[in-house]
């Protein structure tokens, strides 16, 4: 997990393992009985700014993060023939965004993903075997909830669903795709929500608040079960 995280050069305390449904496969963190955790972020850069759209002048970013070239595709999905088959099934051909991230399950633990997004759907994929986890229609989704400081973490708000709060470097480039697809694919604008606090539904019967806190050296996390 370390070397991982280690890669993008994000650090997080707390980090663990468990399978889709929440169980846990190691031993657990301090705080997860309670279903709380605690974490902690250090930016790329030091010189930070403020963008525009989608984040409204608000969201605090990186200049690293804002000159960053868009690629969409990062692990080259035409020459996994899972991943192939996974969208042709769908009637998916347009791949607007493709990485590995992190997503966080309902107990608050973290698990490698990919993420695709196409034009018509978000497809949340095991890396290891490129097997399909779970698909969310663009239709589906409310809104995306962010800070307004400069972490990787995003939630994808889908009020028919149970949501997905996820941490990626490349957050700036996904939300932006996630706007812009909805707004072709439904002909509406979707929201991004900025705050420093904000709940989520982590599971059916979960609802969690995360809370962020700039301190020196970067942003502080915390997950709190509700």
């Amino acid at each position: 997990m370390s070397r991982y995280l280690s890669s993008r050069r994000v650090q997080i305390e707390s980090a663990g393992y468990d399978d889709e449904n929440g169980r846990a496969s190691e031993t657990p963190d301090k705080d997860d009985a309670n279903g709380s955790g605690s974490m902690k972020l250090r930016p790329l850069d030091s010189n930070v700014t403020e963008d525009q759209e989608p984040f409204m002048g608000v969201k605090v970013r990186r200049k690293t993060s804002r000159l960053r070239d868009y690629l969409g595709d990062y692990i080259d999905v035409p020459s996994r023939p899972r991943l192939m088959k996974i969208l042709e099934k769908q009637g998916d051909r347009k791949v607007l965004f493709a990485d590995k991230l992190l997503k966080f399950t309902s107990s608050g633990k973290m698990k490698r993903r990919i993420l695709l997004i196409t034009d018509f759907a978000i497809y949340i994929v095991d890396p290891d075997t490129d097997a399909l986890k779970r698909r969310i229609a663009l239709a589906a989704v409310e809104k995306l909830c962010l800070s307004e400081l400069s972490d990787n973490f995003f939630a994808i708000i889908i009020p028919t669903e149970y949501d997905l709060l996820m941490a990626s470097t490349r957050k700036t480039e996904i939300v932006t795709v996630l706007v812009d697809a909805t707004k072709s694919a439904s002909d509406y604008e979707l929201e991004v929500s900025l705050s420093n606090r904000f709940e989520y539904h982590a599971g059916a019967e979960v609802v969690k608040e995360i809370q962020f806190e700039e301190v020196e050296g970067g942003v502080k996390t915390r997950i709190i079960r509700k």
